[in-house]
């Protein structure tokens, strides 16, 4: 996310390398800070087409707005935000990532792809036994949960009834009950080391015994089938926020699906009544999903159950609200290639890469160079106490005699001291240890391959002119980002009375258009609309119109309460807001009248209806003060003769 935003608020700017370019090569300065022609130029031609307003499209309108950023930065750096934590991390993270794609070991990569691609054509149905053993546990705990397991194993080799042994040995929370009955997963849901094991194991067997993080496993396979393909579907939504409402959820959605199954149209009844606004101006379609893509199985699961294509399901609540779902499509399976790309992102991101970071590491060594020192153990088991396990220990400094070298990866000497540094912070984001050994086993673990990596990181900024470009884009657009959010975003967030004092010199920018009080009588056809219109006019109540008009089990008449502005798709195009009983008016295959208790001319929104639009708007504001600040704060300097060249070349 944060990504995104950085790559708006720098218009995708791209830095090129300025070394070796000569003085006249620069386009303008930043108190004597160099900011040169080929960089304007590349930022310029990449960015022309997200210019919205055509006065920016030429370099005369453009270039205030390159400087403005350019400005930001040197800020940036200025407030030493370059410095903070949250930064440094950040920056880090993108820079692990980026960094990956320039030594991945392809091959490696390439298999544990088509390995997960493979594994998710197939479903496995699956039970377990699990022994719980933390990583950190001692060898004599390991142990002891080992053998659990292993007793455990025989007897289930031997054909016990796996279920029993599940419910007796099991120390999985709730296993009694579900007998460990894990239902059909697939690859990337369950952690790799379980995966792999399940899918190495045939139809009616127990696997071997497999280590997680979770403990000591044995798997009962008792199924494999194809996986279901991804559908596509619509559907009309109602929420279920029963106490906001005029309407009952549950009567609307039940209202609806009988206007549908009496011939109304899908889509026409989602534009119109669906409370999920975002497909229902689709006709109330869903992009295409898989099993647990949506994150809301009883959905999901109501989805999948429908057989035929066009078949329409009736209402079904899920944890957001009341649905009617039709089914659109069944897709097909799609093809390796077509699933590289997410399965990549997948294989990158989960477990598997440390896979492929071991592989990476290996080349890292080879490329550049690798020795080990002096080993951690013997210095390190007496120097730490017993305070790091509460994550309360105090680094001290280590002596010129005892701060041996630990490691040397290309020219770089690697010590004690580093290492203890790198204690010092670790132990804040820790896990638990009880044992010393095993902890300093995971940390150096840890800090050996981030040094590595770092190493390699440090020497590709110098040797890769890409990379150097791609790092200080992001560099740069992460500083940016953060000076706003200091002295804009955050500042006008939290200055409240600013807000409303901003809110008071302005409302009369905020301003509701000339609205109706009304109900929305929506009928099937002009005859039951013009039903609804004589009982209305003959006073009627609502409740009771609904009554007489929706006889046996028919829904001709559906309707809606509420204050609009006159232009809101709640209301019929053509609407006349006049007090009384409207004419009737035609929507699709609808007939609509409205009965218009009150015309609300326009008047001032109060403070709380617009607080959103205040905050954006005072946001503005504030940036608009902020940026004059620093053009007084720091000297810019134009050459006009590469500006010159520069406009000859652009503005063509």
């Amino acid at each position: 996310m944060i990504k995104k935003i950085i790559s708006l608020l720098v218009l995708t700017a791209f830095y090129t390398s300025s070394f070796s370019q000569e003085k006249k090569d620069i386009l303008f300065t930043v108190n004597e800070e160099p900011t040169y022609t080929s960089e304007f130029v590349n930022v310029f031609n990449r960015n022309l087409d997200l210019v919205v307003d055509d006065t920016q499209k030429n370099v005369e309108g453009y270039l205030p707005l390159f400087i403005d950023y350019k400005l930001k930065i040197k800020e940036a750096y200025s407030q030493e935000l370059d410095k903070k934590e949250e930064y440094i991390n950040e920056f880090a993270k993108y820079q692990d990532q980026l960094s990956k794609k320039y030594i991945y070991d392809n091959r490696v990569t390439s298999e544990l792809i088509r390995e997960g691609y493979d594994r998710g054509l197939e479903e496995i149905y699956a039970n377990h036994v699990l022994i719980l053993i933390n990583d950190n546990a001692s060898p004599e705990d390991t142990l002891v949960a080992y053998n659990k397991i292993k007793a455990v194993y025989e007897k289930a080799k031997k054909g016990e009834d796996f279920v029993t042994l599940v419910k007796k040995y099991s120390e999985e929370p709730g296993a009694k009950k579900t007998g460990g009955d894990l239902g059909y997963f697939s690859a990337f849901q369950m952690v790799y080391p379980f995966e792999t094991a399940a899918y190495n194991t045939k139809v009616g067997e127990i696997s071997e015994i497999v280590r997680t993080t979770f403990g000591y496993h044995i798997i009962k396979v008792n199924d494999k089938r194809a996986k279901q393909p991804k559908i596509n579907v619509s559907h009309i939504m109602i929420f279920s926020n029963k106490n906001q409402k005029v309407e009952n959820p549950e009567e609307r959605i039940n209202e609806l699906y009988a206007m549908i199954m009496q011939g109304e149209s899908f889509e026409s009844i989602a534009k119109q009544f669906s409370e999920d606004k975002g497909t229902g101006v689709k006709g109330g379609e869903i992009k295409t999903f898989g099993m647990g893509d949506l994150k809301a199985p009883l959905f999901e699961k109501a989805a999948y159950s429908i057989k035929e294509e066009g078949e329409i399901l009736k209402p079904i609540e899920s944890s957001f609200g009341w649905h009617i779902i039709r089914l659109n499509k069944r897709n097909s399976i799609p093809s390796f290639e077509e699933s590289k790309q997410e399965i990549e992102k997948k294989v990158t991101g989960g477990a598997r890469a440390k896979i492929i970071t071991q592989s990476v590491n290996d080349k890292i060594i080879k490329k550049y160079g690798y020795k080990e020192g002096t080993s951690y153990s013997p210095f390190f088991n007496t120097y730490l106490t017993d305070s790091i396990f509460k994550k309360t220990w105090v680094l001290t400094p280590i002596s010129s005699e005892d701060n041996t070298t630990l490691f040397t990866i290309g020219e770089k000497e690697i010590t004690y001291s580093d290492f203890a540094k790198y204690i010092s912070e670790r132990q804040k984001l820790s896990k638990r240890y009880t044992l010393m050994d095993n902890m300093l086993r995971d940390y150096y673990k840890e800090f050996k391959n981030k040094e590595i990596i770092n190493y390699y990181e440090e020497a590709l900024e110098e040797e890769n002119q890409e990379y150097a470009s791609i790092i200080n884009e992001y560099r740069n657009g992460l500083l940016v980002f953060d000076v706003m959010n200091e002295n804009i975003w955050k500042v006008a967030k939290e200055d409240s009375i600013g807000l409303i004092k901003y809110y008071e010199n302005t409302k009369s920018n905020y301003n509701w258009k000339k609205r109706v009080d009304v109900d929305i009588l929506s009928a099937t056809d002009e005859k039951f609309a013009s039903k609804a219109k004589s009982l209305l006019e003959a006073g009627t109540e609502i409740p009771e119109i609904k009554e007489q008009l929706n006889v046996d089990g028919k829904v001709n008449v559906i309707i809606t309460t509420g204050i609009f502005e006159i232009d809101q798709s709640e209301l019929p195009q053509g609407f006349e807001a006049i007090k009384g009983i409207s004419k009737t008016y035609k929507r699709d295959s609808s007939s609509i009248v409205v009965n218009v208790k009150e015309v609300l001319e326009p008047s001032t929104k109060e403070y709380e209806d617009v607080k959103g639009n205040v905050l954006s708007n005072y946001q503005t504001y504030v940036e608009k003060k902020w940026m004059e600040s620093l053009r007084g704060k720091y000297i810019v300097k134009i050459n006009k003769k590469a500006l010159k060249r520069v406009k000859k070349e652009l503005d063509k």
